[in-house]
C-alpha cells in the first residue's frame, strides 16, 4: 500500500533538508527559491518498536518494516493558484500526494534570507493556504455552474451536489479549507470526487534552531504555529532539520547517544514519520514467523479479508479465518506457543476488524 505526504512550504523554511535527513537522498538545498524543481520522492521505513521486539521473539530469517514515502514539493509563492513561480507545477504535484506536511520556519537566521523579508510563520502558513483555497475555490465554482443548472431540474443526484458545493463554496470564500466542513457520509463522496487540495490531511512542522530543539514552548512562533493549528485540529511536530540531517548520518548507537545528549527521547523525523502516517489513519499489523517478521500497512476499520489481501490477492479471495493475538498478549506471554497455550490466539472470520498491532496468520484456499 504505497502512502505519500507531500513536504511544502515557502523558499528557504528548510523544507529540502528536512527531505534530505529523511531519505539520506542528498537532494540539493540552496540557498535561493526553487532549489528543488522536480518533486523529490524518497521512502523511508515507519519506525515501530513492536517490530523490534517481534524480531526479538521470533528470531526470523529476516525483518521487513513497513514505509512511507515523502515527495519534496518545489517551494510556493504568492500567486501560485494563477501560475507565479512554480505555481502550476507546486498545484499538480500535490495533487498526487495523500497528505500534506506544511514546514514552517520558526527560526532567525540572518545567514538564510527569507522571500517575504521577515520570520511570520502564521503569514507562511497562510500564504501557502490561501492559494490552495483559491486553487479549490476555481475548481468548486466550475463544477457549482454546471451542476446548477441540473439542481433547477429536481435532479436529486444533482440537488445533492449542489448542496455541498454550496457549502463548499461558502468555506472556500471565507478562506476556510475544505477539510474543515462536516459532511455526512453521501456528502463526503461527493467531496472526495472533487480531489480537493485543501480536503488532504494537514500536519504542520515547525523547524526550530539546534538550540532551541530541547525546550521547543520557549520560541514564540512554536506557540503560534500550535494556536493556529489547533483551530483546525491539525498536529505539530516540532524539528530541527539542520540536525535531523546531522542525525540520519550516524549509526543507531550513534544516534541514541547524540539524542541523549540533546535532551530529547526521540528524533524529530522519528516523530514526522509516525503522524505522517496516523494522518491518514493507517494502522500496522504484523506476520510473524521463522522465516519473516513483517508489519503491513492498513487503512483502519478494514475487515480480515481486506487486510489479508494486502499481502496477496489469493489470501483475500480464499480466505477461510485469522489465526490472530495482540501484540500486547503475545508479548507476555513471550512466544506464540505460550500465547496458544494460554487461549490468546482468537480464530477471527471475515467480519473481524483487523486492529493495530494484531499479529495474524491468515488461512485460506484457494
Amino acid at each position: 500500500m504505497s502512502l505519500t505526504a507531500g513536504i511544502v512550504g515557502l523558499p528557504n523554511v528548510g523544507k529540502s533538508t528536512l527531505f534530505n535527513a529523511i531519505t539520506q537522498a542528498g537532494v540539493e538545498a540552496a540557498n535561493y527559491p526553487f532549489a528543488t524543481i522536480d518533486p523529490n520522492v524518497g521512502v523511508v521505513e515507519v519506525p515501530d518498536e513492536r517490530l523490534d521486539k517481534l524480531t526479538e521473539l521470533v528470531k526470523p530469517k529476516k525483518t521487513v518494516p513497513t514505509a512511507f514515502e515523502f515527495t519534496d514539493i518545489a517551494g510556493i509563492v504568492k500567486g501560485a493558484s494563477k501560475g507565479e513561480g512554480l505555481g502550476n507545477q507546486f498545484l499538480s504535484h500535490i495533487r498526487q500526494v495523500d497528505a500534506i506536511c506544511q514546514v514552517v520556519r520558526c527560526f532567525e537566521d540572518e545567514n538564510i534570507t527569507h522571500v517575504s523579508g521577515k520570520i511570520d510563520p502564521i503569514d507562511d502558513i497562510e500564504i501557502i493556504n490561501l492559494e490552495l483555497i483559491l486553487a479549490d475555490l476555481e475548481t468548486v465554482e466550475k463544477r457549482y455552474q454546471r451542476v446548477e443548472k441540473l439542481a433547477r431540474q429536481k435532479d436529486k443526484d444533482s440537488l445533492q451536489e449542489f448542496e455541498v458545493l454550496s457549502k463548499l463554496k461558502e468555506a472556500l470564500e471565507n478562506d476556510q479549507p475544505a477539510r474543515t466542513v462536516e459532511f455526512n457520509e453521501d456528502q463526503d463522496k461527493i467531496v472526495k470526487g472533487l480531489h480537493l487540495l485543501t480536503n488532504k490531511p494537514i500536519l504542520y512542522v515547525a523547524n526550530v534552531k539546534e538550540d532551541e530543539v530541547a525546550d521547543p514552548d520557549a520560541n514564540e512562533n512554536v506557540q503560534k504555529v500550535k494556536e493556529y493549528a489547533a483551530q483546525e485540529n491539525a498536529e505539530v511536530i516540532v524539528v530541527c532539520a539542520k540536525i535531523e540531517e546531522e542525525i540520519a548520518e550516524l549509526d543507531p548507537d550513534e544516534k541514541d547517544m547524540f539524542l541523549e545528549e540533546l535532551g530529547i527521547a526521540e528524533s524529530g523525523l522519528d516523530k514526522l514519520i509516525k503522524a505522517s502516517y496516523n494522518l491518514l489513519g493507517f494502522g500496522t499489523y504484523f506476520t510473524a514467523g521463522e522465516q519473516e517478521v513483517r508489519a503491513w500497512t492498513f487503512r483502519k476499520g478494514i475487515k480480515a479479508p481486506q487486510a489479508a489481501g494486502i499481502i496477496h490477492t489469493d489470501f483475500e479471495r480464499g480466505f477461510i479465518r485469522a489465526e490472530t493475538v495482540s501484540y500486547d498478549d503475545l508479548l507476555e506471554a513471550g512466544s506464540m506457543a505460550i500465547a496458544r497455550e494460554n487461549g490468546r490466539i482468537r480464530l477471527e472470520g471475515k467480519d473481524y476488524i483487523v486492529q493495530d498491532g494484531d499479529v495474524i496468520h491468515f488461512r485460506f484456499n484457494v
